[in-house]
């Protein structure tokens, strides 16, 4: 007889991927897969969440996450409270953890938010006492980007098992490119990261399965997907680069650096893109891209995500 799968204890929230089991990732991607169906149907919207309410609470600008979020609680029949922070009493001097206690006594369910400070969201979960997903915050973690990230990978080939993924750009300052690295090897992947010396910290070495190099060739040769990032220029004060140029020469995913990459490797890209300075248009719309189909599965992803938490049972 076999025995049963140990997915570990349920975590109440997802700030990042501390606490969660490789068997409890793999599960919620495959109810990712019966989302994704439900997409498909001419009536794209199921009960699941009825009667429960999720705030949406962003403090950054957003268009995929927060676009996808939303219509991922109402395809399962959610209510949607969108908090702007700017057109909010935080305007006016009140605390992130008053704004968070107000909304709690409106009987919010679970809250999914977006900020600039890392650690934000620790911080609602600390005080809401509901369940929390990280959507972003400061350059710490993003979680269900790459979840989604991992969820397309897997599309493509099965299994991330043994597979080799490249993310090159501005490491420094990319949660994307912190959640993947902690992420990918949970599943079975290793993971390359790439950048300049000045945007590639010394301290994701120490992360199992990960590896630096400030070598777009050596990153990418034999790679299964490769990731371009965004330069996060609106966080960067001034020293890290001599050039766009200069940056684009060396490390723009083009089509001469994806001939290193193992044959049939796809190319991925969290968004919103600078097209023809860290990804080359011709790649960015070419056959090996699934950027789109990044896109199109964040909504399945993150309905899995919103069940796991909410209602999900084992």
């Amino acid at each position: 007889m076999t025995a049963p799968t140990t997915l570990g204890t349920r975590p109440r929230h997802l700030l990042d991927f501390a606490h969660w089991t490789p068997e409890r990732l793999t599960a919620l991607l495959d109810n990712a897969d019966t989302m994704s169906q439900v997409l498909d149907r001419p009536v794209r919207k199921v009960p699941a969440l009825q009667g429960l309410t999720v705030c949406t609470a962003f403090f950054e600008n957003s268009t995929r996450t927060r676009v996808s979020f939303e219509l991922a609680a109402r395809r399962m029949s959610a209510d949607v409270v969108s908090f702007a922070a700017g057109a909010s009493s935080l305007s006016k001097g009140e605390s992130l953890r008053d704004t968070v206690e107000v909304l709690t006594a409106y009987k919010v369910d679970a809250y999914i938010v977006r900020h600039p400070a890392s650690g934000a969201a620790h911080l609602v979960a600390r005080y809401s006492g509901k369940p929390v997903i990280n959507a972003g915050d400061g350059r710490r973690a993003h979680p269900t980007q790459a979840l989604l990230d991992a969820y397309t990978i897997r599309q493509e080939f099965g299994s991330l098992e043994g597979l080799t993924v490249a993310i090159i750009g501005d490491i420094r300052h990319s949660r994307v490119a912190r959640s993947n690295a902690e992420l990918l090897p949970k599943l079975g992947a290793r993971v390359r990261l790439c950048g300049p010396a000045t945007l590639l910290p010394a301290d994701l070495a120490a992360l199992p399965g990960v590896t630096l190099t400030t070598d777009p060739r050596e990153a990418v040769r034999g790679a299964h997907a490769v990731m371009a990032l965004r330069l996060q220029q609106e966080r960067m004060a001034g020293g890290y680069l001599a050039s766009l140029q200069e940056y684009a020469d060396h490390y723009q995913v083009n089509g001469a650096l994806l001939r290193e990459a193992e044959a049939g490797a796809i190319v991925l890209h969290p968004g919103p893109m600078n097209r023809d300075l860290e990804i080359s248009s011709d790649v960015a719309d070419g056959e090996q891209s699934r950027i789109l189909r990044q896109v199109e599965n964040g909504q399945a992803v993150r309905m899995s995500v919103l069940y796991h938490l909410l209602v999900g049972r084992e």
